[in-house]
């Protein structure tokens, strides 16, 4: 596409070691004008398959996803940002909806649903859709909130848009099984920092009960054997993420504890 086809739209992603996803991703949005890539030390050919596609390429230390990503629109020339992780892709259909709303807005955000897969398939239950995100949206008034996962919340008014954008978070159940390390760390640390505290009871509470939730309530049993593992990595998701509030709690008090014998 060259740069007359191109409109005032600018992309905001972030990465690390994103060389199997990432190509796909830039391809989809190649109709707009401006591309930022925040990397936070990516080892693989991320950086390089970025600055090859024409995007703009700035390198920075990992500050949670809501502080790098505001990071990422700010670097942005266009008042209008498109908010993209690098597993994600923009249909052409949802393209078009984004193209037309550039040129007429009536909003000052906009919200698109996930289609979520999973082996190549269409998740349609299991909590997985429509999976709802304010992904398209006016920088000069609003800002992404949160460090774990993170929501834009706009000044203005916000609409929702049909179409969907794809979404290819999990490449296998390794791969779930990581990221629910990862995201139950992060969880559980961010609920510290806020000061919340927990016993060994909620934990299972919580696993017990998003289980429930994911499996019977969104019908999480119709995706079949997928549908059961999404469950449980969910439960496990929350149980751990309270587990690991957890041991947080413990180790803070432990330490707490010998500066008072300390001091006695």
């Amino acid at each position: 596409m060259n740069k007359k086809e191109k409109i005032a739209l600018s992309i905001a992603i972030i990465t690390k070691n994103e060389e199997k996803r990432l190509p796909d991703c830039l391809t989809s949005v190649s109709f707009a004008d401006d591309i930022v890539i925040v990397d936070s030390g990516s080892i693989d050919y991320t950086v390089k398959i970025a600055e090859d596609f024409g995007c703009r390429v700035f390198k920075e230390n990992w500050k949670g996803y809501g502080p790098q990503i505001n990071s990422a629109v700010a670097k942005c020339k266009n008042d209008w940002v498109l908010i993209l992780d690098a597993d994600e892709r923009i249909p052409p259909e949802t393209k078009e909806d984004i193209v037309k709303i550039i040129q007429n807005p009536s909003a000052d955000a906009y919200s698109f649903p996930r289609r979520n897969y999973l082996h190549g398939r269409w998740i349609k239950h299991s909590d997985w859709w429509p999976d709802r995100v304010t992904r398209l949206a006016r920088k000069s008034n609003g800002q992404l909130h949160g460090r774990t996962h993170g929501k834009w919340i706009t000044k203005g008014d916000l609409k929702a848009v049909k179409n969907p954008i794809d979404h290819f978070s999990f490449s296998s159940y390794s791969d779930m099984l990581k990221k629910l390390d990862q995201y139950s760390t992060a969880a559980s640390k961010e609920l510290f920092r806020q000061g919340k505290r927990t016993n060994i009871f909620v934990p299972l509470c919580h696993g017990f009960g998003m289980f429930i939730k994911i499996y019977f309530f969104k019908k999480g049993f119709l995706d079949g054997f997928d549908g059961f593992i999404i469950a449980l990595t969910k439960a496990a998701g929350s149980f751990f993420k309270y587990v690991k509030l957890l041991e947080l709690q413990c180790g803070y008090t432990q330490v707490y504890s010998e500066k008072k014998l300390l001091k006695g």
